[in-house]
């Protein structure tokens, strides 16, 4: 925190009138500026600090100050003070007005008179405004500098947990190492000082002790701070890499970049990647992939919402982003999944909305670029030609993976997935096993199907069966595949298009391996050659 303790002793040293300070933390960020100001090393010339809230009025060191309640006289007080000072004043934002209310215009006004008085008085005075929303009316725009207090550092947080320890000493806490200490001091990043000792609280009453598994308390924590957004939703998947059925390219790609945020990352220099688009043919894998990306990871899944991003009231919806944003920024690391965001950003160059939707792809454009937490984007695409082309430029994303219809080995693969998923009970399967040769047959009579048609076959299947009351049979699978008619067929022009896009524009997701057995399908001599020969997207292995 040297940075930031290094950059408000500039601020008041500089005699900036106002700063303001929006954050939750009202304690914290109070002992943070005490420090300084009490610190001759850092302000050169020590002051007092005054404490204001409209309740308690304005209070030195825990005594009162008559008659400062309200706002004019607190300001008439402070333009009269005769000594070095800084004065901290509590939820001042209520004087600024909003979106819903209007601004004092006097109070304004009378800070607006006492600037002059703080910036040349031979006496030193600073004004801090700390509040959790920030407000801030035109009139002071030009007065005011907006300060960022940072969340917890992991190793704020750390010293935290060591002094709950030491307090605790009836709770178990043997079996804690300290890599276990750094991991749930990691987990608990992102959350305020207050949040991550609720979590650790709950994590040692709960059963007594303190151990690694308790990370699951400290990340059902950060759960609250997304689900209190409204904007932002926490996907739980028990999906692993073993539940998509070919992709190999992508899988690999995401497998190297696993732990690109560790400290051993940092010892080769390796960049945090940024994101991945993954587009192409619909019921194809692409949700599936984002799922699993969590268990892969060990990182929490947050999608976005576009359309609850929207609102009807002026400024609101860029304010919204604004505020989706710094949330998963507060659950970091995590994965942030923006699903079909063709849909959400159709608006953009049709105008029709105001410039609403440029204004929030803007913005959601340039954290993109510019951020520097750990935050990994995925965002998938059915219909890439409705994206706007400054979003697939390079640096961005790192890379864009289009996902074609299966293969023959990877229709074989997806099939053994959802045999071995479904054939359970020894009763209803009876001798049909997910074998080699079942899963290689069934391939060969699917050419052209995509994933979620090859699972619909095998619940149909299933669901025969099941209405007949009897075992299943190999010819359910046959009458299932006979009755369905492929996306490959019935949206041939769109996938013809989706594969010209992305011939030359676009990684492959499936491996060179798996593309080069696509000549199997013309065995079966059902579909048309432009579907099942050349592939989209560049054919090499990442």
């Amino acid at each position: 925190m040297q940075t930031n303790t290094k950059k408000m002793s500039n601020l008041l040293k500089a005699r900036f009138p106002y700063i303001y300070i929006s954050t939750y933390e009202e304690e914290r960020a109070t002992k943070f500026i005490k420090k300084i100001v009490s610190d001759v090393s850092q302000i050169k010339v020590p002051r007092e600090m005054f404490i204001w809230t409209q309740a308690a009025g304005l209070k030195l060191n825990g005594k009162e100050v008559t008659n400062t309640y309200a706002p004019n006289k607190l300001i008439e007080f402070i333009q009269n003070y005769d000594k070095d000072s800084v004065f901290i004043l509590y939820d001042f934002h209520v004087f600024f007005g909003n979106g819903h209310r209007p601004a004092d215009s006097n109070i304004v006004r009378s800070l607006r008179d006492i600037i002059p008085v703080l910036k040349t008085s031979t006496v030193r005075k600073n004004i801090i405004f700390i509040s959790p929303e920030l407000s801030i009316p035109d009139t002071l725009q030009k007065d005011i500098v907006i300060y960022d207090f940072p969340l917890p550092k992991m190793e704020e947080i750390k010293v935290k947990l060591e002094k709950m320890m030491a307090l605790n000493t009836k709770i178990d806490t043997s079996s804690l190492s300290e890599e276990d200490k750094d991991r749930l001091c990691k987990a608990a990043q992102g959350l305020t000082m207050q949040e991550a000792e609720n979590a650790f609280a709950l994590a040692m009453v709960n059963d007594g002790k303190l151990t690694s598994d308790d990370i699951n308390v400290i990340l059902e924590e950060k759960m609250q701070v997304i689900r209190k957004t409204g904007m932002l939703e926490y996907v739980q998947t028990d999906l692993g890499i073993d539940d998509i059925g070919g992709l190999d390219n992508l899988k690999k790609w995401l497998l190297k970049r696993n732990n690109s945020w560790s400290e051993k990352a940092k010892k080769y220099c390796i960049p945090a990647p940024k994101g991945v688009l993954v587009t192409g043919i619909p019921g194809c894998g692409k949700s599936l992939t984002a799922k699993a990306m969590s268990t892969i990871w060990k990182l929490p899944l947050l999608r976005l919402d576009l359309g609850k991003i929207f609102s009807g009231l002026v400024g609101s919806s860029e304010e919204n982003m604004r505020k989706a944003i710094s949330t998963v920024e507060a659950v970091a690391p995590a994965i942030l999944w923006v699903d079909e965001i063709e849909k959400g950003l159709n608006g953009v160059s049709s105008g029709n909305d105001s410039g609403v939707s440029a204004r929030i792809f803007g913005t959601f454009l340039t954290w993109m670029q510019e951020k520097t937490s750990p935050v990994f984007v995925i965002a998938t695409a059915n219909n890439i030609n409705q994206l706007p082309p400054e979003l697939l430029r390079k640096g961005r994303f790192d890379e864009i993976f289009f996902v074609d219809l299966p293969t023959f080995s990877e229709r074989k693969e997806i099939f053994r997935v959802h045999l071995t998923k479904r054939l359970k009970d020894e009763e209803v399967c009876q001798n049909i096993k997910p074998t080699p040769e079942l899963t290689e047959n069934l391939a060969r009579m699917t050419e052209g199907f995509i994933g979620s048609e090859i699972e619909q076959v095998v619940i149909s299947a299933l669901c025969d069966a099941f209405f007949e009351n009897r075992a299943l049979e190999i010819n359910d699978f046959y009458k299932a595949i006979n009755n369905t008619v492929p996306l490959s067929k019935t949206q041939k022009e769109q996938i013809m298009a989706i594969r010209a896009w992305a011939n030359i524009r676009a990684v492959c997701a499936s491996s060179q391996e798996s593309t080069q057995d696509y000549s199997l399908s013309s065995e079966t001599g059902e579909q048309d050659d432009d579907i099942t020969s050349a592939r989209g997207g560049r054919r090499f292995d990442v």
